[in-house]
């Protein structure tokens, strides 16, 4: 839904799905503060659920960004990365969303369009294997997979290893001590991953499949 702000103009796009059908919100202009209210249509069709569920996630109120900016969500317990992290991302033109706890990082994804996520071993006390988080990305439509890069942080990863980001249903993986560099290596992986899919969705179109 594209909304446009009534005092300063703003145009706001929030995607359809995150707005409860039926219900009005308020939510705050990210340029001028003010509050504006939205109301969705009610659903015609009730989703069917999704299969294998993760635990239910806190309750998040509605964010809404203005139209174009890159979102990611860190979900890592360092104080000292978390910083680290942020600084990088916000050098190669991302806004940070920071997760405090499991259940807070798939509230996020579930309300907000991510263009990248990344998880940090042990994230909540929780080992990649186990996390929720890597759940929750696991069972999300691969419409939406697609357009969202998946980094994974622990200490026994190679950086950039491209079999064990695939074993792992990730995009990249990173090594903790290599996170000094974060900038360089996200730009660089990240556009081989543009041209791999358009390398790959250009083969579809050629088989007729899209």
């Amino acid at each position: 839904m594209e909304i446009t702000c009534d005092k300063c103009n703003a145009r706001l796009n929030i995607p359809d799905e995150k707005i409860p059908s039926g219900q009005r919100i308020a939510i705050t202009c990210p340029k001028c503060k003010e509050k504006l209210t939205i109301e969705a249509p009610a659903a015609l069709n009730s989703p069917e659920p999704p299969q294998a569920p993760p635990p239910a996630p806190e309750p998040s109120p509605m964010e809404s960004y203005e139209e174009g900016t890159k979102l990611a969500l860190v979900a890592e317990n360092s104080t000292e990365n978390k910083e680290k992290t942020g600084r990088s991302l916000d050098d190669i033109g991302y806004k940070c969303i920071m997760a405090e706890s499991t259940s807070q990082a798939i509230s996020k994804m579930r309300f907000n369009k991510l263009d990248l996520v990344l998880l940090s071993d042990h994230f909540d006390g929780i080992e990649l294997d186990q996390n929720p988080v890597r759940q929750y990305i696991n069972h999300i439509s691969m419409s939406v997979r697609r357009q969202m890069f998946v980094v994974l942080v622990a200490d026994h990863f190679t950086t950039m290893d491209q079999m064990m980001a695939f074993a792992m249903s990730a995009n990249l993986v990173i090594n903790r001590r290599d996170m000094d560099k974060l900038g360089g290596i996200l730009k660089n992986a990240i556009s081989d991953n543009e041209n791999f899919y358009r390398v790959f969705m250009e083969a579809l179109g050629q088989a007729g499949k899209i």
